[in-house]
């Protein structure tokens, strides 16, 4: 079960965003995420719980963000239900999309779960539905993604196998590269991995 540290900033200015604690596993009926996140000031600033089936289907998703609360899963694309902080008031949605995505770097290796690439293969396209920070708002985005390549490196554990994915935003057509060991991502924009205690989980 990996358990670790990522540190997470503006892809585009490198301003720091805070850290995420998190630990991972793949299970009997799919893979398991939960995460707390932090402030750069260490104050709590929310948390993720993300479950896919054995296809790579998110079947429960609930992120917490100032106060906001999203929970979620593949129904008929995607549905969720969006709570404000009052709790008062909580909206539902739904969308043609394959999946969700955010900040956290889960959804780096959820998509990449789902998709599973062949290295070489054409690009495949994606919808997800996105919630971006603070306020866990919805959109759709539309990405392509591309397995470039997978090298096998010597570690003192074994071999570790890291994929390199090419990550294509087609409203922008801007361009970036994604590195994932098994069920951690190694580099991403705004994702840095600053510490691991257990090697990556191997995907049957």
């Amino acid at each position: 079960m990996p358990r670790g540290r990522y540190s997470l900033h503006d892809p585009h200015d490198h301003t720091p965003l805070g850290e995420e604690h998190f630990q991972c596993a793949p299970g009997p009926s799919g893979w398991r995420y939960v995460s707390r996140t932090t402030t750069p000031s260490g104050d709590d600033a929310g948390s993720v719980d993300l479950a896919l089936d054995e296809l790579g289907r998110p079947i429960r998703l609930e992120l917490h963000a100032a106060s906001w609360q999203v929970r979620g899963a593949a129904i008929d694309g995607v549905t969720w239900v969006r709570t404000d902080p009052t709790g008062t008031n909580a909206r539902e949605g739904n969308a043609p999309a394959h999946a969700f995505t955010g900040t956290s770097p889960a959804f780096l290796v959820a998509t990449a779960r789902l998709l599973r690439l062949a290295p070489g293969a054409p690009a495949t396209r994606v919808r997800l539905l996105a919630f971006t920070d603070p306020v866990l708002a919805p959109r759709t985005v539309d990405q392509s993604w591309a397995l470039v390549k997978s090298e096998a490196h010597t570690t003192d554990n074994g071999l570790l196998t890291v994929d390199e994915y090419q990550v294509n935003a087609l409203d922008t057509g801007e361009q970036h590269a994604v590195h994932i060991a098994g069920d951690v991502v190694l580099a991403a924009p705004g994702v840095e991995l600053e510490d691991l205690e257990s090697p990556p989980s191997t995907f049957r």
